[in-house]
């Protein structure tokens, strides 16, 4: 049995001019990730990151903590979807976020694009739709599936929003059980959360979601 490690970035610079990249805590949380994985014997076969520098500088500091190099692989399968995208096309009512924080309104904001967006009805206003999306993200978990050797070992990457739809697939049966399952999935997900699965002659499962004690109560963040 194969296992594939699924690692959410570090915590980005939310607010900054640049997101993609690692807030200083996002750096420390990624070794810190490091460590307990080589503290727990991890000694991967293959490292995948997707292509955005939040998922390389991840990797970096997870390969510092488990204390060897390792070549990183870039699979753009693993990106995030564009979240810019999905605000910029969607303008709540002012009614809706006056009076409220900052971070709070462009939470309301995020999720009720996002809620358009996972509906399929403005496709045509996307460059990626919800669809495509994740099927992209199930085609990269089937190539890290089928490249693993028995018994093998895949750490990966990437972002909250695939690293939910994975899960989702993986628990619900249905088309609209899996995106429901995912709306409430992708808000939840810690920065350098591992969620773990499985491959083996029963297919592919998984057998944890977004385990974080690596991390003390101070560096666990969700941006």
């Amino acid at each position: 049995m194969s296992r594939v490690l699924l690692v959410r970035h570090g915590q980005a610079s939310f607010g900054a001019a640049d997101y993609d990249v690692l807030s200083p805590v996002g750096e420390e949380q990624s070794v810190t990730l490091g460590r307990a994985l080589a503290a727990r014997g991890v000694r991967p076969d293959l490292v995948v990151a997707g292509r955005m520098k939040r998922h390389a500088q991840t990797a970096e500091g997870v390969l510092e903590g488990l204390g060897g190099a390792h070549p990183v692989e870039v699979d753009e399968g693993w990106n995030e979807f564009d979240h810019h995208q999905l605000l910029a096309v969607h303008t709540p009512p002012e009614d809706e976020l006056a009076g409220l924080d900052e971070r709070v309104a462009f939470q309301r904001w995020f999720e009720s694009a996002t809620l358009r967006w996972t509906s399929g009805e403005s496709d045509e206003q996307y460059d990626e739709s919800f669809a495509a999306f994740t099927s992209r993200v199930s085609a990269a978990m089937d190539r890290i599936a089928a490249r693993l050797p028995t018994s093998g070992t895949a750490v990966v990457l990437s972002s909250g929003g695939p690293l939910a739809w994975v899960a989702a697939s993986l628990l619900a049966d249905s088309a609209q059980a899996r995106t429901d399952l995912w709306l409430r999935l992708n808000p939840v997900s810690v920065n350098t959360g591992v969620s773990t699965v499985v491959t083996g002659s029963r297919g592919t499962t998984l057998v944890t979601w977004n385990a974080h004690d690596h991390l003390s109560p101070d560096q666990i963040t969700y941006r």
